[in-house]
């Protein structure tokens, strides 16, 4: 229970790599509040299954993109359990296409989404942070914001913003005992990739050292040690989950 008596926050939880982080943070010991921003049955669905198992969960519907819903859902956080001392900023999409036929909106949006929604909430729970001198914020960025990828320049742009902002912040609010961490995953298989066609998820196994593909629990495992005190001298650091796909 590396989580007992910690409220958390994890932004786009409904499916995939931010499920995973809320069914384990819960297994944990922690208080979830977790984001959705239009699947409200899937949340509903997951606010059930980990209720009903004992844990103290809740789902708020918000658009990570928005510093006014950011600034609600951290009022409606602190109203519902008192305490912000986890920030999961894990919200985020894609809109992949070569950068000559790449829209302005598709840029815009994928920043917005990916980008600046980390900026929206750490600002939101900074003031309820430095008061209670204490907080650890992940911010789930990609092994592609590291390296880049062709025909994923917004996408790749976005996540590598998020490591730069996580190095700031880190220095910013080090001081008052405030971590910031990064994690880059690699190829995780989600109902994402499970739409891809056989050939080309082998492809990419093939290409790993480990010779798979990660699991959203994969990334939650690391998520709960950069969360709780086992990582309380860990800050501004990215760690990939990618099966050895980056050594370098």
């Amino acid at each position: 229970m590396l989580l007992q008596g910690k409220v958390a926050i994890v932004t786009g939880a409904s499916r995939g790599i931010g499920k995973a982080i809320a069914k384990e943070f819960v297994n944990q010991g922690a208080t979830v509040a977790f984001t959705y921003r239009s699947s409200s049955e899937a949340a509903s669905i997951l606010e059930q299954e980990l209720s009903a198992g004992g844990g103290v969960v809740r789902g708020f519907q918000s658009d990570a993109a928005s510093m006014t819903d950011a600034e609600s859902l951290v009022g409606k956080v602190l109203e519902a359990f008192g305490a912000v001392d986890i920030i999961i900023n894990n919200a985020g999409i894609t809109d992949d296409t070569l950068l000559m036929r790449m829209t302005e909106d598709q840029w815009d949006r994928v920043i917005s989404v990916n980008l600046k929604s980390c900026f929206n909430l750490t600002k939101a729970a900074m003031r309820t942070m430095l008061k209670a001198r204490s907080g650890s914020i992940v911010n789930i960025s990609s092994v592609v914001g590291v390296q880049g990828n062709a025909g994923q320049a917004n996408y790749a742009a976005s996540k590598a913003g998020i490591l730069g902002l996580t190095k700031s912040v880190a220095l910013e609010l080090g001081s008052r005992n405030i971590r910031c961490n990064a994690i880059a995953p690699g190829f995780i298989e989600t109902e994402m990739t499970a739409k891809l066609d056989a050939d080309t998820v082998q492809g990419w196994r093939d290409a790993i050292p480990l010779k798979r593909g990660g699991t959203p629990e994969d990334v939650a495992h690391l998520c709960v040690f950069l969360a709780s005190d086992m990582s309380a001298y860990i800050t501004g650091q990215t760690i990939n989950v990618d099966g050895g796909m980056i050594t370098a």
